[in-house]
């Protein structure tokens, strides 16, 4: 069975952006570099550390937690002005020499595996716009010589063809497959159901005390007395002491989620919507020639082999992600995309929430196949696996691509 980030060095992703960088403007530019670490629990940190409010902190995408991942933020040129000069934190300290690229971390720091390195200003937020795409190096181990032959004519078919663009694993770490996803049930107005998602999923980083907390809150739902003894944080308790008081007052305390935790929960569902339409797209004109690899969210079909017509077809489609006001490009995706919202009991109107407004539904065009540039490959002795080989593969994907989906390509 192959190997895959058996250790962080073994993910490496560098963010490609297009910021304009100036001497001056509203915006400080830095180079964030992590290890084992999400994008948001290093800029909590970061704002912690030096009492600037998250807010203040702009980025453009969330990096991939168990890898070695560098991206580009911004941060509030106004909030970084409470800092003295001499503070190791102010981009302000050599400004008037134009010596505007320098370590922001201490050694000690660094070694807590997380960087930052001031690049500049600029006159706008970080966001994802100006993210070109990501420099991809990965590492698969535990393979035999066979293993590599077949990865590397694999990889011939993909140069040619594409992959699949899908949406992989690590967009889905709040579905939970006991219940589903959260936004699905916001949407079919199961608001119980999304609030008890929401404080029961589990997530495979969980420890086994937070676990057990899920548990518990899962077995004793709606038995509130019990649910406020065993809360654990200030939002359990406001929110099962209400629940108390009104039982049927779900969607006020869904109204009490962070609106960017909302917004991700719906995003995650417009991913796995988005996906089940490539993949029927893909079952109606190559259903032959398909290879499958399991999800945790679902199945993601390979197509192995198409005439030329469906491969020009899939290389020109884009279509966007479901949301109320979206048009499907033609004919087979429109039917297609309305087959997906029958199957799964939704209607386009379902996507225009009226009772909550901290998050919304937006639909963003997705291209349907993507192919790997630059691509480089080489292989060698593992190190870790005793009498078997790795290969390493680096290249570039446009933003939103996800380079674990060309594995799953080459291995299914």
């Amino acid at each position: 069975m192959i190997k895959t980030k058996v250790k962080p060095e073994d993910f490496i992703v560098e963010e490609v952006a297009e910021i304009p960088i100036n001497k001056t403007g509203d915006f400080c530019v830095y180079l964030l570099w992590k290890r084992g670490q999400n994008t948001t629990e290093v800029l909590k940190k970061l704002s912690k550390q030096s009492g600037i409010p998250l807010s203040c902190f702009s980025y453009g995408g969330r990096k991939d937690k168990y890898a070695s991942t560098s991206q580009y933020i911004t941060i509030a040129r106004n909030s970084l002005r409470q800092l003295p000069r001499n503070h190791p934190w102010s981009p302000f300290k050599k400004e008037e020499t134009g010596k505007i690229r320098r370590p922001l971390f201490t050694k000690e720091e660094r070694e807590e595996n997380h960087s930052l390195e001031f690049i500049g200003f600029t006159d706008r937020e970080m966001g994802p716009d100006l993210i070109k795409g990501n420099i991809f190096q990965i590492t698969v181990r535990n393979l035999t010589r066979a293993d590599i032959q077949y990865a590397l004519s694999e990889i011939d078919r993909v140069k040619q063809d594409g992959y699949p663009n899908y949406f992989d694993d690590q967009r889905f770490g709040s579905f939970d497959s006991r219940q589903g996803f959260i936004a699905e049930k916001i949407l079919k107005k199961h608001y119980n159901g999304a609030l008890k998602i929401y404080f029961t999923r589990f997530h495979p980083a969980d420890r086994k005390k937070e676990k057990e907390h899920k548990k518990f809150l899962f077995e004793n739902w709606g038995n509130w007395q019990a649910c406020i003894k065993e809360a654990g944080n200030t939002l359990e308790k406001e929110a099962f002491k209400y629940l108390e008081k009104n039982p049927k007052g779900f969607i006020l305390v869904i109204q009490r989620i962070p609106p960017e935790e909302l917004l991700l929960f719906f995003s995650v569902y417009q991913s796995h919507l988005w996906n089940e339409v490539l993949k029927r797209i893909i079952v109606t004109i190559g259903k032959d020639y398909l290879r499958v690899c399991k999800g945790i969210a679902g199945d993601y079909l390979f197509y192995e082999h198409l005439d030329d017509k469906h491969i020009e077809y899939l290389r020109n489609l884009s279509f966007p992600t479901p949301a109320s006001n979206v048009r499907m490009p033609d004919t087979l995706t429109e039917t297609v995309y309305s087959n997906v919202l029958k199957d799964y009991e939704l209607k386009s109107s379902f996507f225009n929430i009226r009772k909550i407004r901290q998050a919304f539904f937006k639909g963003t065009e997705r291209k349907a196949v993507v192919t790997p540039e630059d691509l480089v490959t080489d292989s060698a002795d593992d190190e870790i696996y005793s009498n078997k080989k790795k290969l390493i593969l680096k290249f570039f994907l446009p933003r939103g691509s996800f380079g674990t989906m060309f594995i799953k390509r080459l291995f299914s």
